[in-house]
């Protein structure tokens, strides 16, 4: 065979696959990456009437296989009431020069117990197994801090994650550092002294050498429900913090007021030249867009405020939506967020990033169905209350919550737990028949939302009883996960 073969064989598949690392080289190259074929999700018992450790539910969302929407394996943790939450990757798209990285790992940092799992998905993605424990008195001795949120793995080949507090309960927000091969806490992100008052979730953005980071509330006050009398106490934050990403320094802070309370998911739009994103804050039902000044700081203004609803039957008179979760697709051309209280899912063109206008809506259960014991007295968007959501027989319980997109942003996943703490003060029906997962088919071209009635994953049907489920996660990689420098 002559050389000239070789050659080009050779070449062909370098310009395949380039002897790339993890992930995708540009977020527009991951829009065009294989249809995702299975999922994980931590599955938390705490706050229910299961005695059980939560587990990892990996799930088949295969159209063609034989066990489509079906739990195909749990891989239950070691602990009690550790309250899995988020998730994200020992290696991504910021790894994706390094070829001697692998996506191999999942990051399962534990709320309220304040461990972290390692957990090996490499070795059989369709059967993860645990690889190492991250116990908490680690965290508390080495970098004085608690309850874990997000985790990003960095270009460096280090991971970091967020944290809430400190050991007693108070607002803490850190950033531990583990090595990316050991696991082992290195230490502190962040500088002495630099800690922000509360935590909860970031994002960074090197090309514009900077990180942005968020505040929920202090671990001891919301860690067994909700009182409004808190935030008035100054127990949950209201502000963005702005890191030097070189220095780790906190050069700016940026209080959003009343009108951003509570402000959780930040997104950095996925381009990585962008110097702008989006934030959802829960108390008032706002979203903020930040961006970078002329002057080389920063600014945020709101840009989308859902209205509330006068109600009676409820805790109080007026009824906020609750943004809970944020995404946004791949080409930056949609926002979608849930509306935890409302019961809706909304998607939002995006093109004119300070002017986005709403193309798509669809509401999955929630606190106003028409059948339940809220009354809507005044409604600013609605002439009616919306009546309840049933997929293959089944009444939704709940309201929709966590958000994941397809790569391809044609299909939405949602499930639909917060909190263990906060289901069994809103939603105690959710703790009784456990939470769902949900599949929204999107019009990526005019924008809109259909629930897609096959897709039905009910968590209420598990063999040691009713869990709740919470974040989808992609084996490859997906747009919440994944950073690009």
């Amino acid at each position: 065979v002559p050389i000239t073969v070789f050659v080009f064989v050779f070449l062909l598949s370098a310009s395949n696959c380039s002897g790339c690392g993890p992930g995708y080289k540009s977020p527009l190259d991951a829009m065009n990456g294989p249809r995702e074929k299975i999922v994980y999700l931590p599955c938390i018992y705490r706050n229910t009437e299961n005695r059980k450790p939560d587990y990892l539910a990996t799930v088949d969302v295969d159209p063609k296989s034989a066990t489509y929407c079906k739990v195909i394996h749990r891989l239950p943790m070691p602990n009690m009431n550790d309250e899995l939450h988020h998730s994200g990757w020992n290696a991504c798209s910021s790894c994706y020069g390094d070829t001697s990285k692998k996506r191999n790992r999942l990051i399962l940092p534990s709320l309220i117990s304040s461990r972290i799992y390692i957990i090996d998905v490499g070795t059989d993605s369709r059967a993860p197994r645990l690889h190492k424990t991250v116990e908490p008195v680690e965290m508390f001795w080495k970098c004085g801090l608690a309850n874990p949120h997000t985790s990003h793995c960095l270009g460096s080949g280090q991971i970091m994650i967020s944290t809430l507090g400190d050991p007693l309960g108070n607002g803490k927000g850190g950033f531990v550092l583990l090595d990316g091969e050991t696991f082992e806490i290195t230490g502190n992100w962040e500088l002495p002294g630099e800690a922000a008052p509360f935590g909860y979730d970031f994002w960074y953005q090197p090309r514009h050498n900077v990180m942005m980071s968020t505040e929920w509330g202090a671990p001891k006050v919301l860690a067994n429900g909700f009182n409004p009398a808190d935030v008035k106490a100054g127990h949950y934050g209201q502000r963005i913090h702005v890191w030097d990403w070189t220095t780790h320094k906190c050069v700016q802070t940026l209080d959003l007021g009343e009108e951003g309370a509570i402000p959780l998911e930040i997104r950095f739009l996925h381009d990585p030249a962008a110097a702008e994103g989006y934030v959802g804050c829960a108390l008032q039902g706002t979203v903020f867009h930040f961006s970078k000044t002329l002057k080389g700081d920063w600014t945020a203004e709101r840009i989308i405020k859902v209205p509330t609803k006068k109600v009676v039957g409820w805790i109080l008179p007026e009824m906020p939506s609750l943004i809970t979760d944020i995404l946004i697709s791949l080409d930056d051309r949609f926002l979608y967020f849930s509306n935890w209280l409302h019961g809706d899912i909304r998607q939002y063109d995006i093109t004119d990033k300070r002017n986005p206008h709403m193309v798509g809506q669809v509401f999955l259960g929630g606190s106003i169905q028409n059948d339940g014991p809220v009354k809507v007295l005044e409604d600013k968007e609605l002439n009616r209350q919306p009546s309840p959501r049933i997929v293959k027989g089944k009444r939704i319980p709940g309201s929709p919550q966590m958000l994941q997109l397809s790569l391809d942003g044609k299909r939405l996943y949602v499930t639909t737990s917060l909190y263990s703490a906060w289901d069994k003060q809103f939603y105690p029906e959710l703790i009784k028949q456990g939470s769902v997962m949900l599949q929204i088919d999107v019009d990526t071209t005019k924008g809109g939302l259909k629930v897609n009635e096959n897709f039905l994953v009910d968590f209420g049907e598990e063999p040691e009883g009713p869990a709740l489920a919470h974040e989808v996660r992609y084996p490859g990689g997906d747009c919440t996960s994944d950073i690009w420098l």
